[in-house]
């Protein structure tokens, strides 16, 4: 990844905290011809000072063939970003750039058995179903339905080996930059723009 000093966190929390904010990731890994990818939610949680990343892919794929031959994956974790128009620097004849928040995490990939995928399944189902109220909820679905479905499902497990990051919000900016930089964005109107200017805001 390209960073400079200005866009690295100087707390490792925050970046494990952005990780588990933006669960829908991208899951790259290697055929020995082409890189392979699939975009999927997932959970990314501690186990002592290992991070773990869990999830579930459905099984006859080109990915999950690649992650069966080859352990070896990176994983991409994004948010919002925006467009910065050097329009609205002190000094407009500069470069106008892009601002954007990323993780890569590298890491050995596990594919785990029925009985696992089953739980895998149950604990995403039970985070954004309201186990109470929902229709949907896991504990509601027919047990035959779910082990049916199953059979076309893999469930996995990675252990993160390395961790980089880009957390570029104009922090090597000006004062009077920044504050144009966010003006120019909440102008603009759209969520992708209001979620950089709160980004830059607070950072």
């Amino acid at each position: 990844m390209y960073k400079t000093p200005y866009n690295v966190a100087e707390n490792p929390s925050e970046v494990l905290e952005f990780m588990k904010q933006n669960p829908f990731i991208t899951l790259i890994g290697y055929d020995g011809s082409f890189p392979v990818a699939t975009q999927i939610p997932v959970e990314t949680i501690t186990i002592g000072n290992s991070i773990k990343i869990i999830g579930h892919v459905m099984t006859k794929t080109d990915h999950c063939r690649t992650f069966n031959r080859n352990p070896n994956v990176l994983i991409l974790y994004t948010a919002a970003h925006a467009y910065i128009s050097a329009s609205v620097y002190e000094n407009p004849q500069s470069a106008s750039t892009w601002n954007y928040k990323s993780v890569q995490a590298k890491g050995t990939i596990k594919m785990l058995d029925e009985d696992a995928t089953y739980q895998i399944i149950k604990d995403i189902t039970d985070k954004y179903e309201k186990r109470e109220t929902s229709p949907a909820a896991f504990h509601k679905m027919d047990e035959d339905y779910i082990r049916k479905n199953l059979k076309a499902i893999s469930g996995f497990e990675i252990t993160v080996s390395a961790v980089e990051h880009v957390f570029k919000m104009s922090q090597g900016q000006s004062q009077q930059n920044r504050k144009a930089i966010i003006s120019d964005l909440q102008s603009k109107g759209d969520v992708m723009s209001n979620l950089v200017a709160k980004e830059i805001d607070e950072s």
